[in-house]
């Protein structure tokens, strides 16, 4: 049986960049974590470590930085897209790109109930996240782009169920009618082809999205994690017309009613230990059922989706 050279890529992870515009009195910051990964013709380089086809690791970082400054774009998904387009339509023997994004957040340091201009304050430990792929050297170019939010803590204290599951010689977990629902969300949603060639507002589609899996969360009473998740994505998917899929991984963040019961005082669902380990892990998709093919979508470099 012959041996072959399978699937590859390669590229730069993790490229921290902060872009700060200064162009007026009030600066913005971007601060980002910033991952590229190219697919195409370098056989030779596995095969017999001839670099010819090669753009190396480090230029794909330069241009990451270089971008930054030179070409316009305001949100991440938007610079995914100028880098991915220009490592498929520039460098020659390069046949896809993928471009992997992390933008961590900061808010304005406030001054006498002011907010500042040029002073910020990290905070988290959320973090929007963005996936961009574009294939098609030397041809049309194909385009599929995933948002996303991961770490995204939180906790509601009643209004959660979980009772009638199937039970083993093994199970000792008590049925309960109000228990803390806690998790640490990460979310992916597959922008439509139809979506990605409009003029998206990709700000506002992902402060859509969040807003709306905070608020269900917060407002559906639960018998179980899993309700809850295909209740939030199919709630973003109705709002959101331009989102073909959105995919939703939970851990259960469980809160356990500490027993006070031996030092004679009642704990009516008020004090708790926060269990950090082992979790519960949940995980689903929810999409329309005539969805445009992910392709390479969720083909993930990093981890990232």
């Amino acid at each position: 049986m012959a041996i072959v050279l399978g699937p590859n890529r390669y590229g730069k992870a993790e490229s921290r960049v902060v872009r700060i515009h200064r162009d007026t009195p009030r600066h913005e910051i971007l601060d980002l974590n910033v991952s590229t990964a190219l697919r195409g013709r370098f056989d030779a380089a596995y095969l017999v470590g001839d670099q010819a086809a090669v753009l190396p690791t480090d230029s794909q970082k330069q241009t990451v930085y270089a971008y930054a400054k030179q070409k316009p774009w305001t949100s991440i998904e938007e610079y995914g897209l100028v880098l991915a387009r220009h490592f498929v339509e520039d460098i020659e023997p390069v046949e896809s790109a993928r471009i992997e994004i992390e933008q961590f957040a900061w808010d304005r340091v406030l001054v006498d109930g002011t907010e500042h201009d040029h002073t910020w304050v990290r905070s988290g430990p959320e973090v929007r996240t963005a996936a961009v792929t574009v294939e098609g050297g030397g041809g049309e170019l194909q385009t599929w782009i995933v948002g996303g939010i991961k770490d995204l803590t939180i906790l509601k204290s009643t209004g959660s169920e979980f009772h009638g599951f199937l039970q083993d010689p093994y199970t000792v977990l008590e049925p309960t009618t109000d228990r803390v629902m806690a998790t640490s969300l990460n979310a992916g949603w597959r922008f439509t082809r139809t979506g990605i060639a409009t003029d998206i507002a990709w700000d506002a589609a992902y402060a859509t999205v969040r807003r709306i899996l905070v608020e269900t969360f917060a407002t559906l009473h639960s018998l179980a994690l899993q309700q809850t998740l295909h209740a939030m994505g199919r709630a973003v998917l109705e709002a959101c017309p331009y989102l073909a899929e959105i995919r939703l991984s939970a851990p259960n963040k469980h809160h356990f009613a500490h027993d006070l019961a031996r030092f004679g005082i009642d704990n009516n669902n008020e004090v708790f230990h926060a269990d950090d380990r082992p979790y519960g892990l949940i995980q689903t998709t929810v999409m329309h059922d005539d969805a445009d093919h992910a392709g390479p979508a969720w083909d993930s470099y990093t981890g990232l989706v």
